[in-house]
């Protein structure tokens, strides 16, 4: 009881509820931000999307007096979206009802009718201009991504084969030779949860009732991950928020009418027990007896050997090979149907691995303890009735027993998928762009907007160096190859820790606790024998001579031999991983003034860490690349394309170094630098970067990714502005 208690207090941490003072605190908020220029901030604020809205307010009474104000607002925003037919139909309809209308009399009819000219002007110029770039397009080259069906792996590529092998257990290898930036899978999520940001909850007190802080919770569709800066809320909790009313329909038919009167709760106890409890919805509701048949499987321990129960071979009849006494065996694959074929569906998440036996007792507990408070929760909201098909009218009826799932059986259900969640769960990314206000030059950076399950994709086994990257559109994920894969290799995919963002040593705790193995991948197996030597990017170097210093605790440097009396010396490691830290500090403090428009102070600082960092780091270090960066920024503020270029090109020498030539984080500097060129006008060094930025982009990102678009935006207007090479007529 104390624990349940606890739990409630916390919960109300979260202001999930609705409440009639919000809307007018909200609206004097967005209007301070709009004042300050924090257009994002204030959108968000006045969540409010004008088309969908004005279509709603129509439905809601709104007052008929001002009905013209939000029709020729109607039409704006249909001519701005392209919707020419619907916007001369919305111009049509008010010109015929504003004259007849005897409660608009009051109304300014000059000022209706010069808007209303003004508008039919746009709708006749943007009907006369050429298409760019046609989102059907893009759509097109979404829909023909894998090619031939695979008959043995939904949402795969025929390339693809699933295999069984003895140690690494199910795997995914290449049935032929496969070329860079190949798909291989295509899979949308089984279920997915936006996760909410970083912001602790806020306290009861009377200034932080209403929260005005920004986060992806705000940003994003809570159903499809759509962007969206205007979003639709949820009419029963002021928390789940959608791009749509479509979306929110669906959601709300699917798991939201349950997930609504728990938003406080489910905040509390985390994304993973929120999963857990969405999953378990979406399959009950489809078939409720399901649930219970595979929850009683799994107390049957012969669920986890195979060779021995009949009914397992029955429910995963894929087979794979191993080689047992000598000879070839079949053996089933977990989660395969009776026809060996692996889906992505409810039984292929069910096979993922929980790996209870490698669990702490703590870690059990706690996913234990959440689940009960979650079950008890949905008992107390008479749950059983829902969970058999109620409608919302219907929440207290009673339901009749024999339909009527034990609670006990969901709370299994949902336990077995948080164990599962730690080793399968995968973090759905997006791509978010930074840079100044003015938008002159953007830069990017990958967040984790949302974590999901993705039955097939679970199957790739972990490499620090793999031979794949994933990109996500929505709530879908496309597996590309990041370099050629013979016929027979391994398809080798990296859950986090990967050889360019950190050593060995901590690549192999971190795997060995969150995923329970041992690491033998190349990568790892290389850099076993060779830790003495640090990467370049993380590299001390010489004072003397620029040489890379060596050692332990004490560096001296490498190249004794080369005669010089400094090159003899030798220092402490702390002393110059102290040096570093205090090289960072003004790092940090030279980003925040160039955040705040002191470009010239900016500068200087940038300047002088520069000079202290070339004194004791390695040239492909890590620090000196962002100082490098920050001086491209600042140039680039400044007007200043040539010498923003030049330091561009100094930070892409340690991207390159630390991640490689053909790496994602290179394609997003190369679409800066190529942004530097086009901005300055430099032609033949814009084109050029722009060609190399789209290879690199094209390989793990696919043709319709934003940053390509761009890129071919800037390559089409540069080549209309460059005049022909030959001879003048």
């Amino acid at each position: 009881p104390e624990d349940e208690i606890f739990l409630k207090r916390l919960s109300k941490g979260y202001f999930v509820g609705k409440d009639s003072g919000a809307p007018l605190f909200y609206r004097e908020e967005g209007n301070k931000k709009f004042q300050e220029k924090d257009y994002t901030v204030a959108a968000v604020l006045y969540s409010k999307t004008c088309l969908k809205d004005i279509i709603r307010a129509q439905t809601h009474g709104y007052p008929e007096r001002l009905q013209p104000k939000i029709m020729l607002r109607k039409a704006e925003c249909l001519v701005a979206l392209g919707r020419l037919q619907e916007a001369r139909q919305t111009i049509s309809d008010l010109e015929r009802n504003f004259p007849a209308s005897p409660t608009l009399a009051d109304f300014p009819s000059q000022s209706v009718q010069r808007n209303l000219h003004h508008l039919k002007m746009k709708v006749q110029e943007k009907e006369n201009l050429p298409e760019t770039f046609p989102a059907a397009l893009a759509k097109t080259l979404e829909g023909v991504d894998l090619g031939e069906e695979n008959k043995q792996l939904s949402n795969a590529s025929s390339s693809v084969g699933l295999c069984m092998d003895p140690l690494k257990g199910r795997c995914l290898v290449a049935t032929r030779e496969i070329l860079p930036g190949e798909p291989l899978v295509k899979e949308g999520a089984f279920v997915s949860v936006l996760n909410p940001g970083e912001l602790p909850p806020l306290h009861h007190s009377l200034d932080s009732k209403w929260d005005t802080r920004v986060t992806n919770g705000d940003l994003y569709c809570h159903r499809c991950l759509k962007h969206t800066l205007a979003t639709v809320p949820c009419d029963g909790c002021s928390y789940a928020k959608y791009c749509s009313q479509e979306c929110l329909q669906q959601a709300w038919e699917l798991y939201h009418r349950i997930e609504c009167p728990l938003g406080g709760l489910l905040l509390t106890l985390g994304v993973f027990c929120h999963i857990a409890l969405r999953l378990t919805l979406l399959v009950g509701f489809e078939d409720v007896s399901k649930i219970r048949k595979l929850c009683d499987e799994v107390s049957n321990k012969d669920i986890y050997l195979p060779e021995s129960n009949s009914r397992v071979k029955t429910l995963n009849s894929g087979l794979g090979e191993i080689e047992k006494n000598g000879k070839i065996v079949e053996t089933p694959i977990p989660g395969c149907d009776v026809n060996g074929k692996y889906e992505s569906n409810y039984q292929a998440v069910f096979n993922l691995l929980p790996h209870t036996e490698n669990h702490s007792p703590e870690h059990k507990f706690l996913c234990a303890l959440c689940v009960s408070a979650l079950c008890r929760q949905l008992e107390a909201a008479s749950f059983q009735a829902v969970a058999t098909g109620a409608d919302s009218s219907r929440l207290k009826a009673a339901a009749a027993p024999e339909l009527c799932p034990d609670v006990t059986v969901w709370g299994v259900a949902m336990l077995r998928h948080m164990l599962q969640l730690q080793c399968n769960a995968q973090a759905i990314t997006t791509i978010q762009h930074t840079g100044s206000k003015e938008g002159i030059v953007t830069g990017s950076r990958q967040v984790r907007l949302a974590t999901g399950i993705f039955p097939v994709i679970s199957l790739l086994n972990h490499s620090c160096s793999p031979n794949t990257s994933v990109s996500f559109i929505s709530t879908v994920a496309t597996i590309r190859a990041s370099q050629r894969i013979g016929k027979g290799q391994e398809i080798v995919h990296c859950y986090g820790p990967h050889k360019s963002r950190m050593g060995v040593a901590e690549r192999q705790q971190k795997l060995r606790s969150q995923y329970f193995f041992d690491c033998t991948c190349p990568a790892c197996h290389t850099e076993v024998h060779e830790m003495a030597a640090r990467p370049r990017w993380e590299a001390f170097c010489c004072n003397s001579c620029r040489a890379p210093m060596q050692g332990d605790d004490v560096l001296s440097c490498g190249r004794r031999s080369c005669g010089r009396r400094g090159c003899a010396e030798s220092v402490r490691r702390d002393h110059l991983a102290s040096r570093l830290q205090d090289l960072q500090q003004q790092v940090g403090m030279a980003q925040k003034l160039l955040s705040d428009g002191e470009l010239e102070p900016a500068i200087q600082q940038l300047l002088g860490c520069q000079r202290d960092a070339e004194s004791f780091l390695s040239a492909e270090h890590t620090v000196l690349g962002e100082i490098e960066d920050g001086l491209a920024q600042a140039c680039a503020a400044l007007g200043d394309w040539q010498k923003s270029a030049t330091h561009l090109q100094n930070s892409l020498r340690v991207v390159e170094a630390r991640h490689g030539p053909s790496s994602v984080e290179m394609g997003h500097e190369l679409f800066k630098l190529a942004q530097i060129f086009f901005n300055g006008f430099a032609v033949p060094e814009a084109l050029s970067t722009i060609r190399k930025a789209e290879e690199v982009l094209s390989l793990h990102c696919g043709p319709w990714d934003d940053e390509i678009q761009e890129l071919q935006k800037m390559k089409s207007c540069l080549l209309d502005l460059t005049p022909p090479v030959g001879p003048s007529v």
